[in-house]
């Protein structure tokens, strides 16, 4: 084959030099650019936690992570290097001549040069993967170095609870981290002696120098000792056992697996001298019968004797031999899971409610929740979006006192939606938009006329009562990205109706100056965004807003702790601030269940296995200036006790809580989720009845809610499922009423129970639990059972009766007539006094993307009767006969009953506006009576009847001078 010129083949090779050259180049310039990104995301996180006053919090953390490295990375390279270098010097000054040194010599030639120096960087690169794993052990760490004491003893071995929550998850890690290690440095350093000659397997003898086995003898024997105390502490771990009906140790593990593993404690010792003996001992009998008698015992005594006790002692008669077994576990499950102070009481159910009844708890009445979280979200949008760059994320319930009343509350903070700004320009985005603008409230029982919500605040500025004085939201619940206020662009407030904008200047302390270059730099590359340092607008106070996502800005000032999915706002003095939840966690609660989660959303902080959960810091933060307090509320909480002792400037006491703040805490959802999960199994107290699960309970069937479509004489939800899904389950909901046998009104929570039956056939209720959140009495749960000689109606059961009730599924049909579409409400269960009252709201909507939801009919239901009207106060009369006062206006298109000492004087009208006005009345009761006879298509005739004969009474009225017109709408019968 022909060659090339030689100046070509140069210009080649020039070639690859030059684009090697540009890699390297390129490669150097990536690698620059990442570790001064790193550099300033961390930079950048120290000024963050600065500005909240929480450095001590991110050092700590920091410190955390970063010792337990470099602390096991050293321990395992000290460990490593030191047994590497003794083979070193242990070598034979003269290698066995054989087959072996033959095929060793290409390596022989690179250990020889510098075999020190080699051996110390075997050792680094093996230390830093078994280094580098342990950071994710920081926070068992941080709970070993500040460990507290709980109080209370588990029943096997008598040792404080603190010792399995505090320092067994890391005492086990260590000594599984340390076996681990051993056995690979047993490993190489026998290499490294196989390599100097040490070992041969190729000769008759001595295989195996002396030196060399002591120094694998001290090794083997230092690796039993470990293993020793491996089996020592696995004995405590038998307290999470699950082998047997319940968790924790059992009969099988406590009379078979803890003397297999205290037996294997002593062959481990007996190894262990067996090897240390062996130092001075020719050959390796000894060790090898150790070990021999080692495993056998491991496979005998520790797999195979536990299973045959399991299967032929204990499974026969298991209800007998895990009696004293499964009572501990009742005992640690309600401990750990705050379930062990329920207040369990009889309610005597009652179908005999009357209408003095409920005129006696008119304030449970009054704040019937009927606006659905969900439904009022859309209607919020609608109505008071104002501008298309606000959003309402969520919809929350709370409580507030107005008109010296304590109300239940709807309400939801309008927040900046920056993905629907008019412009999306970097200026908008970070400089002009930064925040949300004020909230709006409304009664959960009030309703306008027009079946909208009854506004307490709204608009923008906003108006009403609470006053709010300080609307800017700069912090909230779906805000990303960063905003840098106090530049040479005014902030844009909100935008009127004429196109001009209201703006302003943030005078706030949150944020982190960035007024100097060095700052802006380091910005730019955590961002990716080189604008904060070129841009115009940026001056010497303006301050960059970032982490402004509240669940977003409470894990990373304490990521220890686990926190709920439904952060909510508060008005308090004007301003609002943001209150979430936050739990301590733990799996290592001696003889405790496992959290049934199967509830819980995916962004709850509780959505992962533990058995022990407190709600003992409430989490208060400043949507205008993102200040964040921890309040430990919960003192007798041993896991927030180690975490203040750990962080001891982060947590401020339940005293420090302002009063105004602690009216508006409530019993976190989902924690009140795992609790009634783990109620419904044990609320059992009996070991034997325990162990039968005859009284178990299953959270009550959803009756359903959604897009409603009448069929028959049934209601289904969308897709044409039935409204009562098999595997869907209650969802717990707020309330403000009396409690039976309560003298005041109280905000709780409320969730009921039905019977458990595996194929899910059992609908009839079997008790309500509530949690109640009013400072006086707040976290209290308390349970009232239903009589067990008789059948209580459950809600799937009462929805099913509802759905075929004519009248409901008529005047749905007639609802959702074209264009428009009915919504159904949650069903609630309403506890008056001894009987319980179901509630059902319906909605109605225009089809199309801006339908508004509007509450039109109300469904009440009592025993055997039901009756839908167009208010809740309708409703209760039509149940009761008579109903006190709710937060409701009538319908526009409402025939109110007038008595007859009120009825206007009609004679002064003319023959023929009197004749048409007699014409819409008889319509009127025409359409009353077809709505009974069960017949909707005469309905909507008749009432347009009477509605066209009105309007032409009106017209014919007016014609006659404004006497006549008033005395005409006077004598309206809607």
């Amino acid at each position: 084959m022909r060659r090339p010129p030689e100046p070509l083949r140069r210009g080649a090779a020039r070639g690859r030099s030059g684009r090697l050259l540009l890699g390297l180049v390129l490669a150097a310039v990536i690698l620059v650019l990442m570790s001064a990104r790193g550099v300033a995301g961390l930079y950048t996180d120290y000024l963050w936690f600065d500005s909240l006053r929480f450095t001590s919090v991110w050092a700590g953390v920091l410190a955390a992570k970063v010792s337990l490295p470099l602390g096991f990375t050293a321990a395992f390279f000290a460990i490593c290097v030191a047994n590497l270098l003794i083979a070193q010097r242990l070598a034979p000054p003269v290698r066995p001549l054989g087959p072996e040194e033959e095929a060793l010599a290409p390596v022989h030639a690179v250990t020889e040069r510098r075999p020190g120096a080699l051996w110390v960087a075997v050792s680094l690169l093996l230390a830093l993967p078994f280094g580098a794993g342990t950071a994710s052990r920081w926070n068992e760490w941080i709970l070993f170095r500040n460990a507290v004491s709980f109080g209370t003893d588990d029943p096997l071995f008598g040792r404080d609870v603190g010792f399995y929550v505090f320092r067994l998850p890391f005492l086990t890690f260590l000594t599984d981290w340390l076996f681990a290690v051993l056995l690979v440095v047993l490993v190489v350093t026998a290499a490294v002696h196989y390599l100097n000659g040490g070992i041969r397997l190729r000769v008759v003898a001595p295989r195996v120098t002396p030196k060399v086995k002591a120094h694998l003898s001290v090794l083997a024997g230092i690796l039993a000792l470990v293993k020793a105390a491996n089996y020592f502490l696995d004995r405590f771990q038998l307290v999470y056992s699950r082998r047997g009906v319940v968790h924790g140790a059992t009969y099988t593990d406590v009379n078979a697996q803890l003397p297999a593993l205290n037996l294997l404690i002593v062959i481990s010792i007996l190894a262990a001298l067996l090897f240390f003996v062996n130092i001075r001992k020719q050959g390796w009998l000894l060790p090898l019968t150790a070990l021999g008698l080692w495993f056998l015992v491991a496979i005998i005594a520790g797999s195979i004797y536990p299973a045959v006790v399991q299967r032929f002692r204990v499974e026969p008669a298991e209800s007998t031999k895990e009696v004293p077994f499964i009572r501990r576990n009742i005992e640690a499950t309600r401990a750990a899971m705050g379930l062990d102070e329920v207040n369990v009481r009889e309610f005597a159910y009652d179908e005999q409610l009357s209408a003095e009844a409920l005129v006696r708890n008119a304030e449970t009445i009054r704040n019937v929740r009927l606006w659905d979280p969900d439904v009022l979200q859309r209607t919020y949008q609608r109505l008071q979006e104002v501008r298309t760059f606000y959003r309402f994320t969520d919809v929350d319930v709370d409580r507030y006192r107005i008109d010296d009343a304590l109300t239940q509350i709807v309400l939801s903070a309008r927040e900046l939606s920056p993905d629907s700004l008019p412009s999306d320009t970097w200026e908008n985005r970070h400089l002009a938009f930064t925040h949300g603008y004020g909230a709006v409230l409304s009664p959960a029982n009030s309703v306008t006329s027009d079946g909208q919500p009854d506004f307490l605040v709204k608009n923008i500025p906003p108006q009403g009562e609470p006053p709010i004085t300080q609307p800017r939201l700069y912090h909230g619940e779906a805000i990303g990205g960063f905003g840098i206020v106090n530049t040479g662009r005014d902030e844009i407030d909100y935008v009127r109706e004429d196109g001009t904008a209201v703006t302003n200047r943030y005078d706030g302390e949150g944020g982190v100056g960035i007024g100097s270059v060095v700052r802006r730099v380091a910005f730019a590359l955590r961002f990716g965004d080189v604008n904060p340092v070129i841009s115009g607008f940026m001056r010497p106070e303006s301050r960059i807003l970032y982490v402004r996502d509240i669940r977003e800005r409470v894990e990373k000032v304490a990521p220890f702790l686990h926190y709920d999915h439904d952060p909510y706002p508060v008005v308090i003095d004007g301003r609002i601030t943001w209150l979430i939840d936050a739990y301590t966690t733990s799996d290592g609660y001696p003889y405790a269940q496992r959290a049934d989660t199967n509830r819980l959303s995916a962004a709850s902080g509780l959505n992962h296995q533990f058995n022990y959960v407190r709600n003992s810091v409430k989490v208060a933060i400043d949507a205008y200036d993102g200040t964040a307090t921890f309040y430990v509320v919960d003192a007798d909480d041993p896991i927030a006790a180690a975490y203040a002792k750990a962080f001891p400037k982060l947590f401020a006491t339940a005293d420090e809580v302002p009063d105004g703040l602690r009216a508006h805490f409530r019993h976190p959802e989902d924690l009140f989720r795992v609790q009634t999960n783990m109620w419904g199994r044990y609320h059992i107290g009996d070991p034997n009845e325990f162990y039968s699960q005859s009284d178990r309970w299953n959270i009550a069937q959803d009756p359903g809610s959604g897009r409603a479509v009448a069929t028959g004489a049934a209601v289904e939800s969308p897709g044409g499922q039935p409204a009562t899904p098999r595997e869907g389950r209650m969802d717990p909901y707020y309330l403000l009423m009396r409690l039976p046998g309560a003298t005041r009104g109280e905000f709780l929570m409320l969730q009921p129970f039905v019977p458990f039956s595996a194929d899910d056939s059992r609908r009839e209720l079997s008790a309500f639990m509530v949690a109640k959140a009013d400072p006086a009495d707040y976290g209290e749960l308390e349970v009232f059972v239903m009589p067990r000689d008789r059948q209580v109606d459950g809600p799937a059961i009462v929805n099913a009766r509802i759905n075929q009730e004519p009248e409901v599924s008529q005047l749905i049909t007639l609802l959702s007539r074209a264009g428009s579409e009915v919504l159904l409400g949650n069903l609630v269960i309403i506890p008056v006094e001894q009987s319980l009252i179901y509630i059902r709201p319906l909605y109605v909507q225009a089809t199309g993307a801006n339908a508004v939801p509007e509450l039109k009919k109300v469904i009440v239901a009592f025993g055997d009767r039901i009756a839908i009207r167009d208010t809740f106060q309708d409703a209760l009369v039509a149940v009761f006969g008579d109903a006190p006062e709710t937060l409701e206006e009538g319908p526009v298109d409402a025939a109110p009953t007038v008595p007859d000492d009120e009825q206007p004087d009609t004679s002064v009208l003319p023959d023929d506006v009197r004749r048409l006005l007699d014409d819409a009345a008889r319509a009127f009761a025409e359409a009353d009576a077809a709505l009974r006879n069960g017949d909707p298509v005469a309905y909507a005739t008749r009432v347009q009847e009477a509605r066209d004969a009105f309007e032409r009474a009106r017209e014919a009225s007016a014609q006659q001078g404004a006497t006549g017109t008033e005395a005409t709408e006077a004598a309206a019968p809607g």
